[in-house]
């Protein structure tokens, strides 16, 4: 019954096939919806703590709420907050992380335009180095800085990805997370051809992540990689909902995501 309602509330849900095709999820799925994923997991991103006339911290709030009541209910493996996690001054950090250490689950940060600080304070802060490699069973997952001190728009650290990506090549699959899009996909995108050369050589590449676009919530396409935008936990412009998204990896390697808003499912999607 849960999953006829899911499958009833998800009209625009989208699947993403192994092969990069992108498909509506139908009555069809349903049985294939009932099996339990290989894992789970939340990326959220610019909450943008401490801006001013903004509610960022009932904002976090419903963020952690929400995040271990889902996890109560059907257990995730990890939550990244995708970058611009505070902004721009740095006594918001420690706010900021009191509010995430809230979360019942193991969390992972990247680094945004708005995180103004250097990779050493990151690592004192967060106990995690700017740009961090993790695995689980044949999926790897790398999260990288596209930002400095100094709020510049930066590509990803070609030297640092090209050393995991071909650490991590005979893996099943490799999850990318950073903030500012490098391939001049949404407005606030920079362009690098050396990552996207870097990112052509792969061939697990199963997903990106990208923050920074408020006003994207969408998967776009490019050269067979979905790049998956999250819309906004806070801030003061965006979509018109803050929300984050949910990411389930399937045994056949296809992807279920959608995003909560943060309550409802909105832009279910299958990859």
């Amino acid at each position: 019954m849960l999953r006829r309602k899911f499958l009833k509330e998800s009209s625009a849900a989208l699947l993403i096939l192994s092969s990069g095709k992108i498909i509506h999820l139908t009555h069809s799925y349903e049985e294939w919806l009932r099996k339990k994923p290989l894992l789970r997991f939340i990326v959220a991103s610019d909450g943008h703590y401490g801006q001013k006339d903004t509610e960022y911290e009932k904002n976090f709030s419903a963020l952690t709420e929400t995040i271990n009541q889902l996890h109560i209910k059907s257990s995730f493996d990890f939550c990244v907050f995708n970058g611009d996690i505070i902004h721009d001054e740095k006594k918001f950090f420690a706010g900021s992380k009191q509010a995430l250490d809230k979360l019942k689950l193991k969390y992972y940060v990247s680094q945004g335009n708005h995180d103004l600080c250097t990779a050493d304070e990151w690592q004192r802060l967060w106990q995690m180095p700017v740009n961090l490699d993790f695995m689980i069973k044949k999926n790897s997952f790398l999260i990288g800085t596209t930002s400095d001190i100094k709020g510049t728009y930066l590509p990803p650290d070609i030297k640092w990805f090209s050393q995991k990506l071909e650490e991590h090549k005979d893996q099943r699959n490799v999850f990318i997370f950073i903030h500012i899009n490098p391939i001049k996909l949404a407005k606030g995108s920079i362009d690098s051809p050396e990552f996207s050369a870097l990112l052509s050589k792969y061939k697990n590449i199963r997903a990106i992540f990208n923050g920074h676009d408020h006003d994207e919530d969408t998967i776009k396409m490019k050269d067979n990689i979905p790049f998956i935008f999250d819309s906004h936990v806070g801030g003061n412009w965006g979509t018109g909902y803050r929300g984050f998204r949910i990411v389930e990896l399937r045994k056949d390697n296809s992807l279920l995501t959608y995003i909560l808003n943060p309550t409802e499912k909105i832009n279910e999607q299958v990859l």
